[in-house]
């Protein structure tokens, strides 16, 4: 193939998690499964907390907003991996290539966001008990909800359209199971440093701003759980932030690891499968950890599923 404007190019190839022939029926069961569960378990959240009247309070419409961010999430890059896998196949069209990253960059900002998010409403929870009905009405929580979508599309539609502008070799291979904005911006000929500072730019402000929020949110949080004179009541407060402090842990712990550990080894083949943690098990395990740390969520799941 030769080098060409964005309009030119037809295809990639997504390499995956492994070349080995023998382990692709596995691969295939697994990230299946994975990817039902993650599905299943989110939508069984969001159908609760729209279900349960006692659960229509701002911390659960924005865990049921999670839950479906979390769906569209791994929806972007597992199934088309399915698909690629059963096929045998490692193509993805030039458009689908866009059109994955568009949509991996929009759900991977609104998680972000949506953190932020609830932190900030745990803050107000603990920090302003007395104000809380107040400060988190609902005119508060879905315009908090709206901003969070519109700064995540804008970034995701200027992050795509700066791609559409690159010229590309003619090895077009991606050494990832999914269209990773990094790995496709690597593969152009053309001048890609606009390209970088912007998506590093966005990466400090869009990802490090809301992680800065959650840091500060819970340096309150826990200054004001200090101050708690029983044993009981600390521990009843922190226990409202437990769930959220545990997928803040796992989104941020494993993304930044990815990151980190790419940066320093070089290895593509290990950035691949170090990609999953966050972008499949991350999803999957979050409707476990506000499901089982939460009694609210289990007694609507069980009058959901009618037991």
């Amino acid at each position: 193939m030769e080098p060409g404007n964005g309009t030119q190019i037809s295809e990639f190839l997504l390499l995956g998690l492994s070349q080995a022939q023998e382990l692709q029926p596995l691969m295939f069961g697994l990230f299946l499964s994975m990817y039902l569960i993650t599905v299943f378990g989110n939508l069984l959240i969001i159908l609760a907390v729209s279900s349960d009247s006692h659960l229509h309070t701002p911390m659960y419409f924005f865990l049921s907003n999670l839950s479906l961010v979390d769906i569209g999430f791994t929806s972007t890059t597992v199934p088309k991996m399915l698909v690629n896998i059963q096929t045998q196949s490692k193509v993805i069209t030039y458009e689908g290539c866009i059109t994955q990253m568009y949509f991996f960059i929009l759900f991977a900002g609104l998680d972000d966001f949506i953190l932020t998010v609830m932190a900030y409403d745990r803050f107000v929870a603990i920090c302003h008990p007395l104000r809380y009905t107040v400060i988190m009405n609902p005119r508060l929580c879905g315009l908090l909800v709206l901003v969070s979508w519109i700064m995540s599309v804008l970034n995701s539609l200027l992050e795509s359209l700066m791609v559409l502008g690159l010229h590309f070799c003619s090895d077009l291979k991606i050494p990832q199971f999914f269209c990773e904005l990094n790995q496709v911006i690597q593969l152009a000929c053309s001048d890609t440093f606009l390209n970088n500072m912007v998506m590093y730019f966005s990466a400090g402000l869009l990802g490090g701003g809301p992680l800065a929020g959650i840091l500060y949110s819970y340096s309150k949080i826990l200054s004001s759980i200090r101050g708690i004179p029983s044993a009981q009541g600390k521990y009843k407060a922190f226990s409202t932030c437990a769930s959220h402090l545990s997928v803040v842990s796992l989104f941020y712990g494993t993304s930044l690891g990815v990151y980190l550990s790419s940066a320093a080894t070089h290895n593509a083949h290990s950035s691949a499968t170090a990609s999953v943690m966050y972008t499949v098990v991350t999803p999957m395990l979050n409707p476990f950890i506000y499901s089982l740390r939460n009694k609210d969520i289990k007694r609507a799941l069980q009058r959901f599923l009618g037991k």
